[in-house]
């Protein structure tokens, strides 16, 4: 009989996707294998996150689906869901795990759209690994109907009606979560304590609706902030609220709504608030 493997997954958003299924349970056809679920929940590169719990309880909820598939395919599976970058992860388990992992295997979104691909995750995990074999895995969540991960920038206007009933549609035309992302541009201040309200009121308006959504305080400008969450994060569409014209607005002053569509690559959407919305709700 042939020794068992152990195979250590290192895989987030991507961890219940179908391809990573299918490369364990060709694992499993040619011999008997143990593969331990690992999900890092990263903290973001810039701000402070709103509702920190809806990443890690999003994480358990993908990770607990994906260990019982394992299961029920006759594989045994375990597995954590931890805080911290996908690297020290990896570092963390090859320590703590026994029996030693043999292999591990690293699962990403595809390169257009992964952020740990961008990070250069793959190449830093292999150097961790000390020649153990590193196989990375591509998952396409959007060609498995998986739920699309919009971005969405805002400050002042993140209350506004117009900008709200945006995302209330957005959700209800395909299943989408909203990462909404206040920038800050006093970078004097360790905190934001209206902005936070601002923000908190309007997660606690669309959870209450049942839309998936969860919010960060960013310190940077909003193309610097933007573009932060894009490498951080899986972005497949961008909503940015600002107030109309560049009188009103100087984000819009900076050109940002076309800099990101330049730069981005993604399908950028612009939403005007009017600044009598704000002051009714602010």
């Amino acid at each position: 009989m042939s020794e068992e493997r152990h195979v250590l997954v290192i895989a987030n958003e991507t961890v219940a996707g179908a391809a990573l299924r299918e490369a364990l349970e060709r694992r499993a056809k040619e011999g008997p294998l143990r593969a331990t679920i690992v999900c890092p929940v990263s903290v973001p590169s810039g701000g402070y996150v709103i509702y920190e719990d809806k990443r890690r309880a999003s994480a358990g909820r993908r990770h607990e689906r994906t260990l019982q598939t394992l299961l029920e395919a006759g594989i045994a599976a375990q597995g954590f869901i931890v805080d911290a970058d996908p690297v020290d992860a990896v570092r963390d388990a090859l320590v703590q795990l026994q029996p030693t992992p043999t292999e591990i295997v690293v699962s990403t979104h595809p390169e257009e759209r992964s952020g740990w691909t961008r990070r250069h995750v793959l190449e830093r995990i292999a150097k961790v690994a000390g020649g153990m074999p590193v196989e990375q895995v591509v998952v396409d969540l959007t060609k498995e109907g998986g739920e699309a991960n919009v971005l969405v920038i805002a400050n002042e206007t993140v209350l506004g009606n117009a900008l709200l009933e945006r995302i209330r549609a957005r959700a209800a035309q395909s299943p989408a979560s909203f990462l909404i992302i206040c920038p800050q541009s006093d970078l004097t201040m360790s905190t934001h304590p209206q902005a936070e309200r601002r923000l908190r009121r309007a997660l606690a308006e669309l959870r209450g609706e049942g839309i998936d959504a969860h919010g960060q305080i960013a310190h940077p400008d909003p193309y610097a902030a933007a573009m932060h969450a894009i490498r951080d994060e899986r972005v497949d569409e961008v909503i940015v609220s600002t107030f109309p014209g560049v009188r009103l607005s100087n984000w819009l002053r900076g050109d940002l709504v076309d800099r990101l569509r330049k730069d981005t690559g993604l399908p950028v959407e612009h939403v005007e608030v009017e600044p009598e919305q704000v002051g009714a709700l602010a």
